[in-house]
């Protein structure tokens, strides 16, 4: 009984943590007690989730064609994409919860099987009402796939790789968004809408049935028969659902200026005020915030979603800059995004390695430095910036989200016991989507007012006795007139086209200054690095077989005591 008395030595911190240890290497020898490759339910679980965060994004450019197409206009086809977000940020939080009281594997079928069916009715939608009718039970089913997908990969994989795990689906969670404006611009232009949701039919069932042959449920998931706590569902729906309208309608409805935005910030504070009280006051909640008593876990969540802030939010300025500054079509500025994601495909794998390796708050510091740097790249643009200039910033950025995106994903998790990972998990993910939606909204309130504030400065430097003034105005003048425009429709184009100058310089004024921010968003994260608590894993001993690992009911004596010095 050598290992009982070396397991009596040890203190009672070092308990917890080779109770921990154990217990994650039972978890990942349990997965592949079965025969399955851990790479196999990587690709099994992302394909699906790949799909479910493009079809975020992917619809966003084709909203023209569908109002078009559909007989509506530009703002009631907006709700294509609020509908779907609303109604996913609902189930985000509660997918740890319905995988208790379903199973995860059945869950995670439903979720892609729904999905699947949804993408199909929503390209068969004769109205912008249907549509959106579909587009809601869309982001029902899909809501659950990200942090089902990222539970899964942490269990399948023992924790001294959490690192590969996380780069895994680093790079569908990365590249989805980043992918989802060229696809979608360039299925719209060469084909229709429509195929936009009908390609998700024939990804939908290949995942099903790889989900249904290579993942199976742990052991320590079990169907729960536990009261449905009703009224935390429907605070949480009232209030997650209420704030993610107001985020994404607000802009539009001039803010606290409107009163259906006044209504639903009313909402958004009391349903979530109400659900938090009641989560944390009853014995099973829906969703268990208790686990942000962890230190690591609430300091990573945070910064999740400042990485949100920045990443989403990006990911509309640029295309946005380059359309209406640069005279990009939308396809072509979506394309313009195709960099970052080179950097980030490129150098994902490095990340999950080197977070195996070392500490992975020095790749956070790395990240957040090397990000805040393209950041502030981007806010030295002017309107004679060339194809390098935004290239070469945007591969780096891809870089820095890699070194961002995989370590702090390991550390947010990794001291979530197995039981508690489908809960926080859900809580991660909904912060990191909450963070973007919040990044979009602000950086284009910002960028709004700013261009008119600009607009407004550099007016008031335009005089009509201004020498500098009359030069201009007779050059452009006597430019129309060469084009054979007669004296009055040359005056009058010479004002449009000055004033076109001046609207021209302050917008980008605005997205200088919008860039400069979001540099500074990424440094302001480096002082909340040390409470991100790291602990190197340990490797399993090469001597330990699996039936040491894996729980089973005929065991010996001796072993069954050693368990439960472990687990006690």
């Amino acid at each position: 009984m050598t290992s009982v008395t070396a397991h009596r030595s040890v203190t009672p911190h070092s308990h917890q943590l080779e109770s921990r240890t154990f217990k994650s290497a039972a978890i990942s020898v349990e997965a592949t007690s079965r025969g399955i490759n851990p790479w196999v339910v990587t690709f099994s679980v992302m394909l699906a989730t790949f799909m479910e965060v493009l079809d975020t994004t992917v619809v966003n450019v084709s909203i023209p064609h569908i109002a078009g197409n559909l007989a509506s206009t530009n703002e009631e086809g907006t709700w294509v994409v609020t509908s779907y977000l609303v109604s996913n940020a609902i189930v985000l939080p509660i997918s740890g919860w319905l995988a208790n009281h379903m199973g995860r594997k059945r869950l995670l079928l439903t979720c892609v099987a729904g999905f699947t069916l949804t993408s199909l009715c929503c390209g068969l939608a004769a109205s912008l009402p249907q549509l959106i009718f579909f587009r809601v039970l869309q982001g029902l089913s899909g809501g659950g796939l990200q942090p089902l997908a990222q539970a899964i990969l942490l269990e399948t994989f023992p924790k001294e790789r959490h690192g590969h795990a996380m780069a895994a689906f680093g790079i569908g969670i990365l590249l989805a968004p980043i992918l989802g404006p060229t696809l979608g611009g360039w299925i719209t232009d060469n084909y229709t809408w429509r195929w936009i949701f009908y390609l998700n039919l024939p990804v939908g069932i290949l995942s099903v049935f790889l989900i249904n042959r290579f993942v199976f449920d742990p052991s320590y998931v079990k169907r729960s028969g536990d009261k449905v706590d009703l009224w935390g569902i429907g605070f949480l729906a009232l209030g997650i659902g209420s704030l993610q309208v107001f985020l994404d309608t607000g802009q539009r409805k001039d803010w606290f200026s409107s009163n259906y935005i006044r209504t639903f910030a009313v909402f958004c504070v009391v349903g979530i005020v109400a659900l938090i009280v009641r989560e944390l006051s009853i014995d099973h909640p829906v969703v268990d915030l208790h686990v942000l008593k962890n230190r690591s876990f609430a300091t990573g969540t945070f910064l999740m979603g400042m990485l949100g802030f920045v990443l989403y939010a990006s990911l509309v300025l640029l295309p946005l800059y380059l359309q209406t500054l640069m005279g990009y079509p939308a396809y072509n500025s979506g394309l313009a995004l195709s960099p970052r994601g080179i950097g980030a495909l490129l150098f994902t794998p490095l990340a999950g390695h080197l977070t195996t390796k070392m500490d992975p708050r020095r790749l956070l510091v790395v990240g957040f430095i090397l990000g805040s740097i393209t950041m502030f790249q981007l806010s030295g643009l002017n309107l004679s910036a060339g194809f390098w200039n935004i290239f070469w910033p945007q591969v780096f950025q891809g870089v820095a989200l890699a070194f961002l995106f995989i370590p702090l994903a390991a550390l947010t998790m990794a001291r979530i016991s197995p039981e508690k990972m489908g809960n926080a998990t859900s809580i991660f993910n909904l912060m990191r989507n909450i963070g973007g939606s919040v990044g979009v909204a602000v950086m284009t309130t910002f960028l709004s007012r700013r261009t008119q504030f600009h607009q407004n400065h550099l007016i008031a430097h335009v005089q009509p006795g201004s020498p500098q003034t009359l030069r201009m105005l007779q050059g452009l003048t006597a430019r129309f007139h060469q084009q054979g425009a007669d004296n009055v429709a040359a005056a009058r184009k010479a004002l449009a086209a000055m004033y076109a100058m001046v609207q021209q310089h302050a917008s980008m004024l605005a997205f200088v200054e919008a860039f400069w921010i979001m540099g500074v968003v990424f440094l302001l994260m480096l002082p909340f690095l040390p409470l991100l608590q790291y602990v190197k894993p340990k490797p399993a001993r090469p001597s330990a077989r699996r039936e040491d690992l894996v729980p089973m009911k005929l065991r010996t004596s001796e072993v069954e005591e050693d368990a439960h010095l472990l687990w006690h």
